[in-house]
């Protein structure tokens, strides 16, 4: 079987209608794409012999829309707007190629290490949102547990387990633990994808009978969870597990011919991720990287102007993924001229 070419776009998609938040007609879209996948000969996934994977890292309200809590700006100010304009379109312009769309979602509750109902200083105070907390701090008592979350947690002593997970994150070379806005709130509208992205997948898995797959990460309250392959954290300080590699999940995605990889942010969720996955790749077989391709256009490093601008981080990252045989692409080379990619 050859995979599709470019499809066009429908008509009901909405450039405009990005930053925006609406219902799905999915009576309606359903219908259409049944109409559509015949007129445009699209045919089911399962026939695919050169499999592609969309994985879509935490295209949600929270990080893509200006109004809510993390909205990824990039350098241009709306980076994530311009991404997701540019990610639906590649989407139904290759919706007969693309066997799956796996979107992950970033879930948290406000219990959570990275909230600030989760510490408080020495007069009682929860922390701001985007105050950095070092291991020091914690030694020195200038930040402490609330004493009130200890009945949401496993941990028998959070103080104990506050010193540990903070000097573990220093030891791996992470980035201190950092106490963000309350974001992605399961039950939330921040939580869900962003409408048109969500059309996008809905229409594609009814036109290719692939329903959309989606990953839930971030759930656990002793850990931060930027990438969907692994928490930050994985251990307490008696060297018992507190979570796990999400091993399941790299293995399902190892079995595509090709992972695209696209969503917020570049310099964290997405980075994170992608660089667990070459972890995980570089132990198994250092080849599989070359089945791995960054939509560099679709995806947006965090910066906060006057601030911090990690767009140079990103892009560190990326090229760092690239020297190990990942592909740096964009949506303005069709696909079927990416290396590698069999259509």
């Amino acid at each position: 079987m050859t995979l599709q070419t470019r499809t066009p776009v429908p008509d009901f998609f909405d450039r405009q209608k990005v930053d925006q938040i609406y219902r799905v007609s999915y009576q309606v879209r359903a219908a259409e794409a049944c109409t559509w996948a015949q007129k445009h000969d699209i045919t089911a996934a399962s026939r695919d012999r050169f499999r592609i994977c969309l994985l879509l890292i935490d295209v949600q309200n929270t990080f893509c829309l200006p109004e809510f809590e993390l909205f990824v700006g990039g350098r241009s100010g709306r980076g994530a707007v311009e991404d997701n304009q540019r990610l639906s379109q590649f989407i139904y312009e290759n919706l007969g190629s693309l066997t799956a769309i796996v979107p992950t979602l970033d879930t948290h509750t406000a219990a959570q290490i990275f909230h600030p109902l989760f510490w408080v200083d020495a007069d009682g105070n929860a922390p701001t949102p985007m105050t950095m907390i070092n291991h020091e701090e914690v030694v020195a008592g200038h930040w402490r547990v609330n004493p009130e979350m200890a009945a949401y947690t496993a941990a028998s002593d959070l103080q104990k387990f506050a010193l540990h997970y903070t000097q573990r994150l220093t030891a791996d070379g992470k980035y201190p633990l950092t106490i963000w806005p309350y974001h992605s709130m399961l039950g939330g509208i921040g939580h869900a994808l962003v409408s048109t992205i969500e059309e996008a997948c809905f229409f594609h898995s009814i036109a290719r009978n692939s329903p959309t797959r989606y990953e839930i990460k971030g759930g656990n309250p002793l850990t931060e969870n930027y990438s969907v392959l692994s928490p930050e954290v994985l251990e307490d300080d008696a060297g018992s597990a507190i979570a796990a590699k999400n091993t399941a999940f790299t293995d399902e995605l190892l079995t595509y011919d090709a992972i695209v990889v696209a969503g917020q942010a570049k310099s964290h969720c997405v980075a994170w991720s992608v660089d667990d996955l070459l972890s995980e790749i570089t132990q198994r077989d250092p080849a599989l990287a070359q089945k791995v391709y960054l939509l560099e256009d679709c995806t947006s490093p965090v910066v906060v102007p006057d601030v911090v601008d990690f767009t140079d981080a990103a892009d560190a990252a990326y090229q760092r993924f690239a020297e190990a045989g990942m592909h740096r692409v964009t949506t303005q080379t069709p696909l079927a001229d990416w290396p590698g990619i069999q259509l």
